[in-house]
């Protein structure tokens, strides 16, 4: 769109947000009246700015000027200062008292109230307590306007500016003085590099320790968005001296300076093992081995529960439980959930998980003893509900989230009443919140961590499902016969099939055509072949279209989330009549839409999907439908969302849906593994479809090289590791 610059005066505000600072407004300049929009807090009619921006076309209003920078002007007029007044932009000054004012002062009113307050009592009707209500209303407008302007002088947004200024107030400028870099971690959505950009504007040298400490601390958060806890000091020198722009070399000893300089202050914590030297936060370290002493400590503890074991195993084997024929790997499986304090049970689809979680729970019943079911998100807590036909509930839920505190309520001093925690989808577990879960199992509690471990890891840090069965001191369980109702499915025939590194095929004697590979070399193409799934292959199978998700590695490309979400939306959902615009992106009435960051506030988390349920475009706010709970979202908010008609592997954990179509195509490579694949196939129910080229999905299937995740929970496990702690 095309860009440019207006100065002006503020004729009308349309609409503005006081949370975010986001505002619309007619500007009046020399070419006429311009609608704006943009971000400053407490923008009022008759205030003069000049804004730089670009045109864009809203989907409702029309023509409008989206700037990207506003900076505001002093009138210089008699007229535009009473207008300014007039607005009640300063507290003690309405239309009447501004008219006095300029009547008295002139051109030279601004001043007056700047330089000379004092003055402001001799104006008829204005006595002492109006002239401080004035002054304090004037340098509350003048620190909000000095605060918008230091923060675009030195390249903040306006958005970002606004959402600055809502995080330290009057305190701002001060605090950003003293520390810019501390902007990276309190404000979601601003980086190292704005916060650098701030730094080196106020004269930060390049190789001051308050950058190197921010570089390495950003190395160590920007890792474990890579799921990683900790680096090793090599690695975070090479990736902090990388970020900065600095030769290691020349920073050596300042990067050494900042390690311990952050050791000692418990900020990160040093770690050897197996001769190497690694580095993380030190929440991150108390996470895994607060995590891992609670499991040692549980297993330590007798069990209390007064059962016959023997008269249940006879009665498991002989089919006493519900007539449920049970294979001897399940059978094992829940007398060691009975007699282990913690027990893991693994597998695949169509192992029998649910008929072990649900023949557990018969016993449990007839024992006379408490359970409590969990899972790590709100449609894999339904999923449990529906299959085991008992109540199941978030892990958040389960530990009684305060969003008030942002802590939960159920800790070590208030631990879970059962005799039982059964928690499912185990492999989405990240460290944090196991430790907040493990933390809540009272001493007498036994807790069954159930899940599938050859899926993908967590979307949070940590690799706990796969930390604690490889650490081999947790009593584990590994269902791995496939059950014969399981076999006439080419979905589950071909899941396996990939998890062995072999080829999935597309037809079976006697099996359900549940699976389809639909060969294209040119991912140009990908778009007819969604029109014809859409179109012929759903309702051939009758199936709705709501019910189909497709899945991608990766979000960029022209088969990534980015491109395929727009495309889908406009065959989805192509009525545009009801939608905001932000950010480039048109979120409609009915979209699919994914939280991309957990907020506590609204109890909705990294990776939930809803459906937007109302837009207001009055108020510019929106209603998202979440499994829970319907949240609304106003516009600064709006940066949180996604669109999820296409998601990314990794973020479709814990979801089931009727169809899965997964494009797999060679410019993916980087990312293509056998468990991004098997992860994929597993969330469908009745179809799954996979286009691309075979040599794509050959390559995926054949590297079984995964993404080792930097964790140390094993070797707490086993006790064996040296920490300088």
């Amino acid at each position: 769109m095309e860009s440019g610059e207006f100065a002006g005066t503020v004729e009308k505000i349309i609409f503005s947000v006081e949370q975010s600072g986001f505002v619309v407004f007619s500007l009046k300049c020399v070419s006429g009246i311009v609608t704006v929009n943009g971000s400053y807090p407490q923008l009022q009619a008759g205030q003069q700015v000049t804004v730089t921006g670009t045109w864009q076309i809203h989907p409702k209003f029309g023509k409008q000027f989206q700037a990207q920078v506003i900076t505001p002007q002093l009138p210089s007029t008699a007229l535009g200062i009473v207008k300014f007044l007039s607005s009640g932009l300063i507290k003690g000054i309405g239309p009447t008292y501004a008219k006095r004012l300029v009547d008295c002062f002139k051109e030279d009113t601004l001043r007056i109230i700047e330089e000379e307050p004092a003055l402001l009592s001799t104006v008829p009707g204005i006595g002492e307590k109006r002239v401080d209500q004035i002054i304090q209303g004037w340098h509350e407008h003048r620190h909000i306007s000095r605060i918008m302007i230091f923060l675009q002088q030195h390249g903040v947004s306006p958005a970002y500016g606004a959402k600055i200024y809502k995080t330290y107030g009057a305190q701002t400028i001060a605090l950003i003085q003293q520390n810019p870099y501390r902007i990276a971690n309190d404000i979601w959505g601003i980086g190292f590099k704005i916060a650098d950009q701030i730094a080196q504007k106020l004269g930060i040298e390049p190789t001051s320790p308050a950058r190197i400490n921010a570089g390495i601390r950003y190395a160590l958060t920007n890792a474990l968005g890579q799921g990683h806890l900790y680096l090793t000091v090599e690695d975070a020198k090479k990736e902090t001296s990388t970020l900065l722009e600095c030769e290691q070399s020349s920073i050596q000893e300042q990067l050494t300076h900042a390690l311990h300089n952050l050791y000692n202050t418990n900020i990160i914590k040093l770690i050897s093992y197996q001769n190497t030297h690694y580095i993380g936060m030190a929440q991150n370290y108390y996470c895994e081995k607060g995590f891992a002493e609670r499991i040692k400590y549980l297993q330590s503890r007798p069990c209390t529960l007064a059962l016959d074991n023997s008269s249940i195993y006879t009665k498991l084997r002989t089919g006493g439980y519900g007539n449920l024929e049970l294979h001897e790997q399940q059978q094992h499986g829940i007398m060691q959930c009975l007699t282990a304090r913690v027990t893991i049970v693994t597998g695949g689809p169509g192992t029998g998980k649910t008929t072990l979680i649900k023949t557990l729970l018969n016993i449990l019943d007839q024992q006379n003893l408490s359970y409590k079911l969990a899972a790590p998100t709100g449609k894999a807590a339904k999923r449990m509900s529906q299959s085991t036909g008992k109540y199941a509930l978030t892990i958040h839920r389960l530990l009684e989230f305060d969003g008030s505190s942002r802590e939960f309520t159920k800790n070590e001093t208030n631990a879970l009443k059962a005799d039982f925690i059964i928690v499912d989808e185990a492999s989405m577990i990240d460290i944090f919140l196991a430790h907040s879960l493990i933390k809540a199992v009272s001493d007498q509690s036994h807790i069954v961590f159930i899940g599938d471990v050859d899926q993908l890891p967590s979307v949070g840090a940590g690799s706990v499902l796969t930390d604690m069965i490889e650490s081999g001191t947790i009593a584990c369980v590994r269902l791995s016969h496939i059950f014969r109702q399981a076999q006439n499915s080419l979905i589950i025939v071909n899941a396996h099939k990939i998890n062995t590194g072999e080829f999935p095929v597309t037809f079976l004697p006697d099996a359900r055509k549940d699976f389809m590979l639909i060969k294209q070399e040119d991912p140009e193409r990908l778009e007819e072949h969604l029109r014809m799934i859409f179109k012929e292959i759903l309702p051939a199978h009758s199936i709705s279209a709501d019910s189909c998700a497709v899945l991608v590695p990766m979000n960029r490309g022209t088969v990534g989330t980015q491109t395929l979400n727009p495309l889908l939306q406009s065959m989805l959902n192509p009525d545009s009549s009801i939608a905001i615009s932000h950010n480039g992106t048109l979120f409609k009435l009915y979209d699919r839409v994914m939280q991309i960051k957990n907020n506590y506030d609204k109890m909705v988390f990294n990776g939930d999907s809803g459906t937007i349920v109302n837009i207001d475009l009055e108020n510019k706010t929106l209603d998202v439908e979440y499994q829970e709970q319907t949240v609304s979202y106003q516009t600064h908010e709006l940066d949180e969302l996604v669109l999820a008609y296409a998601m990314t592997i990794h973020k479709s954990q814990g979801s089931e849906y009727d169809v899965i179509v997964c494009p797999v195509f060679m410019q993916h490579f980087m990312l293509l593994q056998r468990s991004l694949l098997y992860t994929a196939i597993t969330r469908a129910k009745k179809l799954c479809i996979f286009i691309g080229q075979t040599k794509a999905l050959a390559m995926g299937i054949k590297n079984n090289r995964t993404h080792k995740r930097v964790t140390l929970l094993n070797p707490f496990l086993q006790s064996n590791l040296s920490c300088r702690s």
